[in-house]
């Protein structure tokens, strides 16, 4: 009696409301987003908000990063409100949940495939839990995908999403002229979209919508464009390749695999960077003949994977983070196609038979889901991995060292980009042996010097006997000290060495006089 009773309370519940699963959303992201132990490219950019000058000394800063302005305006602004960088992961939380919420109620997705998105890898986990720029990619598309309407009567809208989209990361400002591309071609050669538009709108709602673009690219294009002193790692900074590659070219349309299956062939096998080319082109093929009746959604959908591809090639090859745009210009595109109406010119031109077109119509379905069920099982392993083990050991190093009371300690901390999570988890500076001074953030830039442990370990015998008010130093490295001095006494205190990244693992020391 009490099965029946529960069972029929349970079949009443509002499994299938969107707001049922967005609000499940929230309280796992919750729990998630407090649980994880944040990194140094999370806390890296909270660190030079919180200690640059002046805002003037923040844009300098923010050239070297290799990102545009608008996570570290959003951070400085978040400062503002509380000094703590759980400020940024609660507000990070409101950027998902709000993704997925324009997910769920505008999308034109069924049912499953709104549940099978929302638990995925990224949604659930890259862009979720790990408190980055890259969130915003996914707010600002599928808030322009929601506002698409609009254009009937205005471009103002669609023209903020595509500025904001624009200063959130250099992927995402490719999507972004992508998608202004299609809007310029459409207004230029669909009369009817024109007409409507022309008949609707305010007068200067046109001058207006391009002026906010070009400032917006023009912004974020001088935030991007690295000092002539930077070499970050990488990143925009690093060289180009010239010339023709074949394996390098395989890599990067692995990244285009791995946007779509999250696996990234390994570049040593010919073999599987082969069969991945061929799965992610074909996953491709299929998709263009899928939307060959969507005709400016087609020009998006080639532009921006060409774009990506070619920066991939070209420039940076990227990682998980960098390649998840990939999965939103498929989704993107097949949102935005659910706007238009069908058009058989392309086909009619081409020859390409109806039911050919109703096959790989089948097929395309058939990839979709098997590609939203690979990321529906990445979303929830991951999210689950994050739950046991620390992705950095930077928050339980820190509340050790706060339990000890050794935070007012002078520490010497290397290597310094690896030391920002602790910086951050400290609220306080270290003496960096790669600038030789105390620092939080680091900047990849000239002054800045690569030391090996013999020379961390002078630097600090150095300070030892300069300072008078020195008497023992507590040195935090990344990697297990492998030297010693003779004029030095080193103690090991404590290892912490449960983290998902292998850089993130910390090694704690005394150092005395000897």
């Amino acid at each position: 009696m009490l099965a029946k009773k529960i069972s029929s309370r349970i079949s009443q519940l509002p499994f299938n409301s969107p707001w049922f699963i967005i609000v499940s959303f929230a309280i796992l992201g919750l729990i998630g987003i407090l649980n994880h132990s944040m990194w140094r490219d999370e806390l890296n950019p909270w660190l030079i908000v919180r200690d640059s000058e002046s805002f003037t000394d923040l844009l300098a800063n923010v050239h070297y990063e290799g990102h545009p302005l608008l996570w570290y305006f959003s951070l400085a602004l978040l400062r503002r409100i509380a000094d703590t960088p759980v400020m940024m992961q609660l507000f990070h939380l409101g950027i998902a949940t709000g993704s997925v919420a324009i997910f769920w109620l505008y999308s034109p997705f069924n049912y499953r495939q709104k549940l099978l998105f929302t638990f995925g890898f990224f949604p659930f986990y890259e862009y979720f839990l790990i408190s980055r720029n890259y969130a915003f990619s996914m707010l600002f598309v599928f808030a322009f995908c929601a506002c698409f309407t609009t254009r009937k009567s205005t471009y103002v809208y669609l023209a903020i999403f595509l500025g904001l989209l624009a200063n959130s990361n250099a992927y995402a400002l490719f999507i972004s002229f992508s998608l202004s591309l299609m809007l310029l071609v459409e207004l230029c050669f669909d009369s009817e979209q024109r007409n409507h538009y022309f008949i609707k709108s305010k007068k200067l709602d046109l001058s207006l919508s391009v002026a906010i673009i070009i400032f917006s690219y023009i912004l974020a294009l001088y935030i991007l464009t690295p000092p002539a002193d930077s070499y970050l790692n990488g990143g925009l900074s690093s060289g180009w390749l010239l010339g023709l590659d074949i394996r390098h070219l395989l890599k990067s349309i692995g990244r285009l695999f791995g946007g779509y299956f999250l696996i990234i062939p390994t570049s040593k096998r010919w073999l599987d960077l082969i069969i991945c080319a061929i799965i992610a082109l074909l996953i491709v093929g299929l998709t263009l003949i899928r939307l060959c009746k969507k005709h400016y959604v087609l020009l998006f959908y080639i532009l921006a994977n060409c774009v990506m591809l070619a920066f991939s090639y070209f420039r940076f090859i990227g990682v998980a983070r960098h390649y998840g745009h990939f999965y939103l210009v498929l989704l993107a595109a097949l949102w935005l196609g659910s706007y238009y109406q069908e058009s058989n010119f392309l086909i009619d031109n081409f020859s390409v038979p109806e039911k050919l077109f109703k096959v790989v119509s089948k097929w395309h379905h058939i990839a979709l889901m098997a590609i939203l069920y690979i990321h529906f099982c990445g979303g929830i392993y991951s999210y689950a991995r994050d739950l046991f083990i620390p992705y950095s050991s930077s928050r339980e190093t820190a509340h050790y060292i706060q339990q000890s009371q050794w935070d007012k300690e002078f520490i010497v901390a290397s290597r310094d980009a690896n030391m920002a999570a602790l910086s951050g988890y400290l609220n306080r500076k270290f003496y960096y042996p790669e600038l030789q001074k105390m620092g939080s953030f680091t900047l990849f830039k000239k002054g800045r010097q690569v030391v090996e442990q013999d020379e961390i370990l002078r630097q600090i015998s150095s300070i030892l006997k300069n300072q008078v008010d020195a008497n023992r130093i507590l040195l935090i490295l990344h990697r297990e000290l492998k030297f010693s001095r003779n004029d030095l006494k080193i103690m090991p205190i404590k290892t912490f060495q449960r983290a998902w990244v292998d850089s993130e693992r910390f090694y704690l020391y005394w150092v005395l006089k000897n």
